[in-house]
């Protein structure tokens, strides 16, 4: 690992070390020994965030991503242009371009995707690994199918981040629609159709708080955007039924 390596990876936060550490080493190191211009610390932070939770939580998008990417084995045009629409719309042109080089790297390394998922959740807050869960289902989902093989990714990704699985299974069916849109309501919010009017109140106070925009507000206003979709969802749902 060379010298502009080691620098970058001096004094950053927790997903800089551990397996997550060792996979962005991977890639910038194989980026730092290409044609690719040499990066210096000022740069990272601009390109991964100012903070050590912005810079956290965008490196874990990043190699979680390409977990799902590769999760049945081809890699899809549709599911790349999705994340360059992420990162675009979401961090501007440059620093899109940035990350994608970084996924392309990232794509053609192995590595333990269950001890990922540990690192992530014994250091991430509980609100920004469900705002994950959802970038992801959104990349399984761009192709216009959400396969059983990604399906089965990001299930393993979510029990070892520590996601409940009621709250995985909510995320999964803003995705993975039921023909009935009551029938897909309820499974948002984590309820039964037989469930009360107070138990469906009580189940969407609880959605709320764990999923409101504000929560990840610390990871920037790109992120805080994101999560703006996903609130929706659950007030979509509550509004059905």
């Amino acid at each position: 690992m060379g010298f502009f390596t080691k620098l970058i990876l001096t004094g950053l936060g927790w997903a800089f070390g551990g397996p997550i550490g060792g996979i962005i080493g991977y890639a910038l190191g194989s980026l730092l020994s290409s044609k690719h211009p040499r990066v210096i610390r000022s740069e990272v932070n601009q390109q991964f965030g100012n903070t050590e939770e912005k810079r956290d939580f965008n490196v874990t998008l990043l190699v979680l991503s390409a977990a799902v990417m590769k999760a049945d084995g081809n890699v899809k045009k549709s599911e790349l242009d999705y994340v360059k629409r992420f990162f675009l719309q979401n961090f501007g042109q440059e620093r899109a371009e940035n990350y994608i080089k970084m996924l392309r790297e990232i794509l053609n390394k192995e590595y333990n995707i269950y001890d990922v998922s540990r690192q992530v959740g014994q250091y991430m807050d509980y609100s920004s690994r469900l705002q994950l869960l959802h970038y992801l289902f959104g990349i399984a989902a761009a192709d216009g199918n959400v396969s059983e093989l990604e399906t089965d990714v990001i299930h393993t990704i979510s029990m070892y981040m520590g996601v409940s699985e009621s709250d995985y299974q909510s995320i999964k069916a803003m995705f993975v629609r039921e023909v009935n849109a009551s029938d897909n309501a309820y499974k948002i919010l984590g309820v039964n159709p037989d469930a009360s009017n107070e138990e469906v109140k009580k189940a969407y106070r609880e959605m709320a708080k764990k999923n409101h925009p504000d929560l990840v507000s610390n990871l920037g206003e790109d992120v805080r955007k994101a999560a703006e979709k996903k609130f929706q969802e659950i007030n979509q749902a509550y509004e059905i039924i």
